[in-house]
């Protein structure tokens, strides 16, 4: 992101959301666990030229069939989506490809947390796309994240990420709490130590076996997600031990990981995909990419048993990008397809089947979840729930190590707290240490 950027950034940012009167924000897709796997495009391998195509969580190409229908316009094409679970790994094994000049993938996605270091330290590595795009059809915001300072675009925005709060209501019913969307998000508006408080209410009947929350992580997260800051400055600064932002994302999850309303659960690690199925927790803090990983993790027993209501504070948590490494042998065919993935009409595509909300303007007019996605989530207005949350989204810098400060504080200091019964101030020095060998101090 360029500093001298920032300020028309955040202006073009509110106009943006202001405009999503129909859309529910993008989810960034999601991290998983450690595993990396194949997912081939589906149309046996009998294309002239093969794209591979580098992703990380559920990106919702294949689950929406885009690959399949651009095979078929394309019948010289095939198209292998190469998926590796996590973005802490995803990422330095694009990095190590990237310096190597071999061995990445045609396509690589880009995490919004990595986007700042792409631009910085790799843009050289990716194809200038803003020759190749009409660049308006795009939030001037989003753009501008992926922009180097002379003007080089090396990624394509896929989506944003807006916070709700996803719950299954049933376990609500049955600890005796409120299951009503708009009622449950008036007790914890505008403060999510509320949101922490109804959780001790839900723990006094919780039914058996269930926790209130995943991980405090998820509340850290979400928390962070709505500050005015997070790691570093606007000047792009590291800043990380002195954030009002972090201060307060870490209290808040502190009280849940000291507490026995957490799950304890590493998020996008397979036991947590496991607590969905079998119900282990009532509430998630639920960007719109969290849409599509319930309904593919909870499957058909969580069907009209989840439900959505607005987070506490309007934040965004994720949103990606699609590059083209320079190093491609199919530079043209890559770049083709980049832009027709990234499209309004397929972005309006992939929103459909999961909610990942849409980082093109012209989309959200017309944009409509699946009805079996409304059916899923108890026909919850979720179009209307994020895009109420995008108005106020703040504008956040993204430093270098951004992903990797963050992964110190929820994968090192909170699990620390939560899964080994360590002191919050024990955590946040172990956090201390690890960021400290991460920034080379």
């Amino acid at each position: 992101m360029r500093t001298s950027t920032r300020g028309s950034r955040r202006l073009m940012a509110l106009a943006a959301a202001a405009a999503l009167t129909t859309g529910l924000l993008a989810g960034c897709a999601e991290d998983s666990d450690d595993g990396t796997a194949n997912e081939g495009g589906g149309n046996g391998g009998g294309g002239k030229t093969t794209l591979t195509v580098g992703t990380f969580g559920t990106f919702g190409y294949k689950q929406a069939g885009l690959y399949d229908e651009y095979m078929k316009l394309n019948p010289d094409i095939t198209i292998k989506e190469n998926v590796t679970t996590r973005t802490d790994v995803y990422w330095p094994k694009v990095l190590t490809r990237l310096q190597a000049g071999s061995g990445a993938d045609d396509i690589q996605a880009i995490e919004v947390m990595n986007i700042t270091e792409a631009v910085e330290t790799q843009a050289d590595k990716f194809v200038d796309l803003g020759k190749e795009v009409d660049k308006s059809q795009w939030l001037d915001w989003k753009n501008a994240q992926a922009t180097t300072k002379d003007g080089k675009l090396i990624g394509l925005g896929t989506d944003v990420g807006p916070m709700a709060i996803c719950y299954r209501k049933d376990l609500f019913e049955k600890a005796g709490l409120e299951t009503d969307r708009t009622k449950l998000a008036a007790q914890w508006k505008g403060d999510w130590g509320k949101y922490v408080e109804l959780g001790k209410d839900y723990m006094k009947k919780a039914p058996s076996g269930t926790k209130f929350v995943d991980s405090a992580s998820s509340v850290y997260n979400a928390a962070l997600g709505g500050a005015d800051q997070r790691y570093y400055k606007d000047d792009g600064t590291v800043d990380w031990d002195k954030s009002q932002g972090v201060k307060d994302a870490w209290d808040v999850a502190m009280d849940v990981a000291t507490s026995d309303m957490s799950a304890k659960l590493k998020q996008f690690d397979k036991p947590w995909d496991q607590g969905y199925a079998n119900g282990t927790f009532a509430t998630v803090a639920c960007p719109a990419w969290m849409i599509g990983y319930i309904l593919e993790k909870s499957g058909d027993s969580g069907k009209g048993k989840w439900d959505v209501a607005a987070a506490p504070t309007a934040a965004n948590w994720g949103g990606s990008f699609i590059g083209v490494p320079t190093s491609g042998k199919h530079q043209k065919e890559a770049i083709a397809l980049a832009k027709w993935l990234t499209a309004p009409e397929q972005q309006a595509k992939v929103f459909a089947k999961q909610a990942s909300f849409p980082s093109t303007p012209s989309a959200y007019s017309s944009l409509k979840p699946a009805a079996a996605t409304t059916e899923y989530f108890s026909n919850a207005p979720i179009t209307q729930i994020f895009s109420d949350s995008a108005q106020t989204i703040p504008s956040q810098y993204f430093g270098i190590k951004d992903q990797a400060i963050n992964t110190a504080l929820t994968d090192i200091g909170i699990l620390q707290v939560e899964q080994k019964g360590k002191t919050p101030d024990e955590g946040w020095d172990a956090a201390s240490e690890e960021i400290k060998d991460v920034l080379g101090q």
